[in-house]
């Protein structure tokens, strides 16, 4: 394999990581002007699949910061803030080279592997989706995943603009249900800003500290235990909404804060 051809597939590569739905380097996306009914397009199915010869870099970077390509998704399961994208990128390539078509049932995430099916369940109505993840993104600070418009329409967060989710990672062998649910009983969600964790209290103490000199919202320190040693994890909240997570990121890092990122609990 020559220099010259390495050079082309990595430039490749890279055009189409960030030529994908970009998830934050744009806030021009919109849903279609007449959009279908979603209610019976199916949830996607688990299937084996080689890997994307160019969505699976060891790491890329963009916007300044550098992403590790997960090696596998096994054992996936994290939650977090979803968001959506749709008519902007309706029509273009993905990370892993597939069309990308809002009203099919795919996603977009940082890390895992492409492709990568995952069950994604709106944790404040119930409702779950099946979901192929085949692009990269979302590229927006306190994002966990991007879905299609017809997913995100699905589980009724197009309207808001984000929801709180939960991700596990599926193959064809795990169970899942294979069409979409309705609403079902729903656990508490809380929602906090991470601003950082700590292996001995006194530095979350000394955090804890300066963050109370400088907002007046309720800051906590959360004990996490592990078999290798306890964490103090310093966070703010519960806060009210997703906005008011992003908008208070954005004034810690203009207080000097740089490492807070939503949480979901």
């Amino acid at each position: 394999m020559t220099k010259t051809y390495l050079k082309v597939l990595y430039l490749m590569s890279l055009y189409l990581l960030l030529s994908a739905c970009g998830g934050g380097l744009s806030t021009h996306d919109r849903a279609p002007t007449y959009p279908r009914d979603v209610s019976n397009i199916p949830n996607a199915v688990p299937r084996d699949e080689p890997k994307s010869k160019y969505g699976n870099p060891a790491h890329y970077d963009v916007l300044g910061k550098r992403y590790y390509t997960l090696n596998s998704s096994r054992g996936y399961h994290e939650k977090g803030v979803a968001s959506w994208y749709g008519k902007k990128f309706h029509g273009r390539r993905t990370s892993s080279g597939e069309t990308y078509d809002m009203y099919a049932m795919t996603a977009a995430h940082k890390t895992l592997p492409l492709p990568t099916y995952v069950e994604v369940t709106n944790l404040a109505n119930g409702r779950k989706v099946i979901v192929k993840v085949n692009d990269r993104g979302p590229f927006h600070d306190n994002r966990l995943i991007d879905l299609s418009y017809a997913a995100a329409k699905k589980l009724d967060i197009v309207s808001k603009g984000t929801g709180t989710v939960e991700i596990r990672a599926i193959t064809k062998n795990d169970h899942y249900t294979s069409s979409s649910t309705s609403v079902s009983n729903t656990a508490y969600v809380g929602l906090y800003l991470q601003v950082g964790a700590f292996s001995t209290p006194n530095l979350a103490e000394q955090l804890k500290e300066k963050l109370q000199q400088k907002i007046g919202d309720t800051i906590l320190i959360v004990p996490l235990n592990k078999p290798d040693g306890n964490l103090y994890r310093v966070r703010v909240g519960p806060l009210s909404n997703v906005e008011y997570g992003d908008a208070l990121a954005r004034q810690l890092v203009d207080l000097g804060f740089y490492d807070a990122h939503i949480v979901v609990e």
